[in-house]
């Protein structure tokens, strides 16, 4: 009993002296990916900017989606559009608790990293110090998996919604649950873009095992690139587009 609790202690020490061993910069990378991470999601889902995101535009979208369904009597279109996108999410989500799964069974085997860190020319990293790095992509993946299954859950609740909306557009029940169905699939789609947001910075994440510059280039690199498609894409331009004019 005495020989485990000691070498707990020293698996503790062991881990606090190779956190204290990384650098200021190496907090600086990995405090920039996560502000960025945190921001962009800010940003983008604000609809308080000047310039909306193309998330924010395809809101109003959402809520014109489920005012034609009122006026609708086959809604087969619809529920074909709701499962295609319940669909996306459990597919995102499984690859992501697939890629979860496989990240946790590296970290627990230590020398199978060192494998990977021999053939990467990293040999000087130890497998600790590998193993605290991955827990960085561990966490957004988690993110990702919870993001992706609240979304998948949200898009069951909108199809129910949407099936309690009477057929008749005078029922004085029918605009309003449209209503409610619309904010219920919005906050799904705000889910699910947050999963992919996690997925693309978890990705960035892993360039901090060849070291913190790495790391801020990913980062700088994936936040321009999520920025460039809900601000400055060809997308946004086509949905701002006013109705009846050629994009």
């Amino acid at each position: 009993m005495a020989t485990g609790i000691s070498i707990a202690k020293v698996q503790r020490m062991d881990f606090f002296s190779v956190i204290t061993s990384l650098s200021w910069l190496d907090a600086l990378a990995v405090g920039l990916l996560l502000a960025a991470w945190g921001g962009l999601g800010a940003w983008i889902e604000s609809d308080r900017v000047r310039h909306p995101s193309v998330t924010v535009l395809m809101s109003h979208y959402r809520r014109a989606w489920m005012d034609e369904l009122v006026q609708r009597e086959m809604r087969i279109f619809d529920a074909t559009i709701l499962t295609n996108l319940r669909q996306s999410t459990a597919f995102f989500a499984s690859g992501a608790m697939l890629a979860l799964g496989g990240l946790l069974t590296l970290i627990s085997n230590s020398d199978q990293l060192l494998v990977v860190a021999r053939d990467l020319t990293l040999e000087e990293e130890t497998a600790l110090m590998w193993q605290i790095k991955l827990l960085l992509t561990v966490g957004l993946l988690a993110q990702s998996v919870l993001r992706f299954v609240w979304s998948n859950r949200l898009f069951g609740y909108c199809a129910v919604m949407m099936a309690a909306i009477p057929n008749k557009p005078d029922d004085p029940h029918a605009a309003s649950r449209a209503a409610k169905a619309a904010v219920i699939n919005i906050r799904a789609s705000y889910n699910f873009n947050r999963g992919m947001r996690a997925i693309y910075f978890s990705l960035g994440s892993l360039a901090w095992l060849f070291g913190p510059l790495p790391l801020l280039a990913a980062t700088a690199i994936i936040s321009y690139g999520i920025w460039s498609r809900d601000f400055a894409s060809t997308s946004r331009e086509v949905i701002l587009t006013d109705d009846g004019e050629m994009p």
